[in-house]
């Protein structure tokens, strides 16, 4: 199918991080783009003043009927209406994903995998292509600071794709260059097991075109089945080909300096992220980009929305929101933020991500939010998913060691923040905690 003759796309569930890029893509290609969304949000929102039409209820009176191919997520329910319409007229549908593997095929493709990190990895990587000149086109899981958006159009045959295992997504993507940052225990609704998380990521990897190249955390039990020739990196194994020799961090930023010598300091806070930047670095060098230019990039690279992002301070207290809903990101923000704020109180506010998530990893999330000196917990965040029974947020809360801790509804929880001093106060998960963020922050102000 040839993407650029397409003149009507529609989007069900529009709003999604990589179905947005896709609308951004269709509408810079010059389609009337339209679709259907849950809820809308600041980035919906952003659409429509982009030019999109959007609407927020599930009604097939709304539908383009005229739509030449259809988009969905597979994050929609399967009794959603509009998306049933199209199969029984039989439009031409498509997963985000098979689409994005379309663009792929088409392009020399660095795609970035991971079961943490890679959006991080990918906006590093788009940025460090685009401030050294090399350019690219890329498909982001977040909005880069930098861009201010989660889609970035380039000049050349050079694709950037955040690769997302989830529904076994990244399996459409045809990398010549594929990064993968982590294999951890995720998504065990799709997967069932540890082992075949892993063997997913085996065979995504081993997807990569002959001749080309994969860039691997070192420490992934994967990496003796991968084919193609392996680029280990790390935040500090010396034994890897790309680590950080040493760095330091402070308030503002890290640091850095890498085993071959390329220096730079990095302003996005976060242990993981230094090795993050080691990722990006391995990958830009292997296209042939100037240390000097990756060097400068990284120097003004300020990061993914909601990674870590510095919300509010002032003498007293500093509000940071990060994005993190799986217990090994938890476990690295707050290791990062009690590395930064040394001897600071951190009060750790987690919105768990799913019925199933919540129900299989309870047990590492209250280990590390047991890193904070105050755990607060909000209900589930359900997404695309029905509760499950005996599934809340007190299965993660009956695990925390730490005794002070409680559950909050979201407007208790805007009381207390009313009515507490904070030293360090951390908003963390994927949902609608962000929605929290702006009167959390306008709280804090009037309280300065």
């Amino acid at each position: 199918m040839q993407l650029n003759n397409i003149k009507r796309v529609y989007f069900v569930g529009i709003g999604g991080i990589g179905m947005s890029a896709l609308a951004r893509y269709f509408k810079y290609l010059g389609a009337e783009v339209s679709g259907y969304d849950r809820t809308r949000t600041a980035l919906t929102q952003q659409l429509e003043q982009e030019g999109m039409i959007i609407h927020y209820e599930d009604s097939v009176a709304l539908i383009n009927r005229q739509a030449d191919i259809v988009i969905y997520t597979p994050a929609i329910p399967k009794h959603h209406q509009e998306l049933n319409y199209f199969i029984d007229h039989q439009y031409p549908l498509y997963k985000r994903s098979e689409v994005l593997g379309m663009i792929s095929r088409e392009r020399f493709t660095i795609a970035v995998s991971g079961s943490h990190g890679k959006t991080t990895v990918s906006g590093m990587i788009t940025w460090i292509l685009k401030d050294s000149g090399y350019d690219c086109t890329a498909f982001l899981g977040g909005i880069c600071t930098n861009f201010h958006s989660n889609f970035v159009i380039g000049d050349n045959d050079v694709l950037v794709a955040e690769a997302d295992e989830y529904d076994r997504s990244f399996m459409r993507l045809y990398p010549n260059i594929t990064v993968v940052t982590a294999v951890d225990s995720d998504h065990l609704e799709i997967y069932g097991t540890q082992a075949e998380v892993e063997k997913a990521f085996i065979e995504f990897g081993n997807k990569t075109e002959a001749g080309g190249l994969m860039v691997v955390k070192s420490t992934l039990p994967i990496i003796p089945h991968l084919r193609e020739k392996v680029w280990r990196y790390s935040l500090n194994d010396t034994t890897a080909d790309l680590y950080a020799k040493h760095y330091d961090i402070t308030l503002d930023g890290s640091i850095v300096t890498l085993s071959n010598d390329i220096r730079f300091t990095l302003q996005y806070p976060g242990i993981h992220n230094i090795e993050n930047a080691v990722a990006a670095v391995s990958v830009a060098l292997q296209l042939g980009i100037a240390p000097e230019k990756i060097s400068s990039a990284l120097n003004n690279f300020k990061g993914i929305y909601r990674r870590f992002e510095k919300i509010y301070s002032d003498a007293n207290t500093v509000y940071i929101d990060d994005y993190a809903h799986h217990p090994e990101e938890i476990n690295m923000f707050l290791k990062s933020v009690r590395e930064i704020y040394k001897g600071k109180k951190i009060t750790a506010i987690f919105q768990p991500h799913l019925f199933t998530r919540t129900r299989d990893l309870a047990d590492g999330f209250a280990t590390s939010l047991d890193l904070a000196d105050e755990v607060i917990l909000l209900p589930i965040y359900p997404a695309r998913e029905e509760p499950i029974e005996g599934v809340t947020a007190d299965t993660i809360l009956s695990r925390v060691k730490n005794a002070n801790k409680q559950m909050l509804s979201k407007e208790a929880l805007l009381e207390k923040v009313k009515n507490s001093h904070f030293d360090v106060i951390c908003t963390i998960g994927a949902g609608d905690i962000d929605k929290l963020v702006q009167p959390i922050a306008e709280i804090l102000k009037s309280k300065a």
